[in-house]
C-alpha cells in the first residue's frame, strides 16, 4: 500500500469511529507507530484530522463551543432518563451524602431521587437545587459563587473553597468529552475547577455521559480516566471506546 492510500484509509478510520490510537492504526497497517505519526501529521496538515495524544480525532472533535442548559435539556432526553436510572443503582445507602454537579444528565438524576431514603445532597447548580429544596428526605446544601447563565451552575473561588471542606460518598458529575486518552472535559476552565474540586471530595466518583459524548475531547480536562470510578453511558456507545476506556481501569455502566 502506498502512503497516500494509507493515509487515506487512516482518515476514513477517524472519521468513523471517532478515535484512533496510534499503535492500534500502526498493527492494522503493519508498519511501525513513526510511520503513523508521520501520516498523522500529513493529515492533520490537510485539516482531515486531530493529533490527540497517542493518536487522532477528528478534525471537528476539539471545541470550545458550549451549548447552553436548554439546548442540552431537549436533545438525547430518552438516553439520559436511561441513564439517570441506572445511576440509581450507585446511591449511597440512608443517611449517605452525594455531590450533584450542574448538567442536564445530573438534573435527570436528581429528578429521580428517592423521597424515602434520608441523604444530604450538595450541588451548585441553581435548577437542581430548586428540584430537591423541596425534597423529603433530602438535607440541602447550596454551593455558592458567581452562577453562569450557560450551565446555571455556580464556579469561581468560593465555589471551589467550600468543597475542598466536603467529603461525599459519591459524586456525580456531567462531562462535554470523553476519551481515554484525555479523559473527562469541557470547554470552560472555570466549570473545570469546579468539577474537578467535586472529583477529589467524593470517596466514589461517577460520571454521567450519554455516548454523544464519548470520543470527544474539549479544551480543559476535568478528571484522568484512573480519576473516576465509574462511567454511566448509554447503549448507543461506540464498544471500541467502551473497551479502551474498559482497558485504561474505568468501570463502564450500560443503560
Amino acid at each position: 500500500m502506498y502512503a497516500e492510500e494509507r493515509q487515506q484509509a487512516i482518515a476514513g478510520l477517524v472519521t468513523q469511529r471517532g478515535r484512533v490510537a496510534v499503535t492500534a492504526v500502526a498493527e492494522h497497517f503493519g508498519v511501525t507507530t513513526e510511520t503513523v505519526r508521520r501520516d498523522l501529521a500529513v493529515l492533520e496538515r490537510a485539516g482531515m484530522l486531530r493529533r490527540v495524544h497517542g493518536g487522532a480525532v477528528p478534525a471537528g472533535t476539539l471545541t470550545v463551543v458550549e451549548p447552553g442548559l436548554g439546548e442540552r435539556r431537549s436533545t438525547r432526553t430518552a438516553a439520559k432518563h436511561r441513564i439517570a436510572v441506572a445511576a440509581l443503582t450507585l446511591l449511597p445507602g440512608t443517611h449517605g451524602s452525594l455531590i450533584l454537579d450542574g448538567g442536564s444528565t445530573t438534573a435527570a438524576l436528581a429528578e429521580l431521587l428517592p423521597g424515602d431514603r434520608s441523604l444530604v445532597a450538595a450541588t451548585n447548580s441553581v435548577p437542581i437545587a430548586a428540584r430537591l429544596a423541596g425534597s423529603p428526605g433530602i438535607t440541602l446544601h447550596v454551593l455558592g459563587g458567581r452562577v453562569r447563565g450557560i450551565t446555571q451552575s455556580a464556579v469561581g473561588e468560593s465555589t471551589v473553597s467550600a468543597l475542598t471542606d466536603l467529603r461525599a460518598d459519591v459524586v456525580f458529575l456531567g462531562t462535554n468529552g470523553i476519551s481515554a486518552g484525555h479523559g473527562f472535559s469541557t470547554p470552560d476552565e472555570a466549570e473545570a475547577s469546579v468539577k474537578r474540586a467535586m472529583a477529589r471530595a467524593g470517596q466514589r466518583v461517577v460520571v454521567l455521559g450519554d455516548s454523544s459524548k464519548l470520543g470527544h475531547e474539549h479544551l480543559v480536562r476535568f478528571a484522568a480516566v484512573e480519576d473516576v470510578d465509574v462511567l454511566v453511558t448509554d447503549d448507543e456507545a461506540d464498544p471500541a471506546v467502551v473497551a479502551e476506556l474498559e482497558f485504561s481501569g474505568i468501570e463502564v455502566l450500560v443503560a
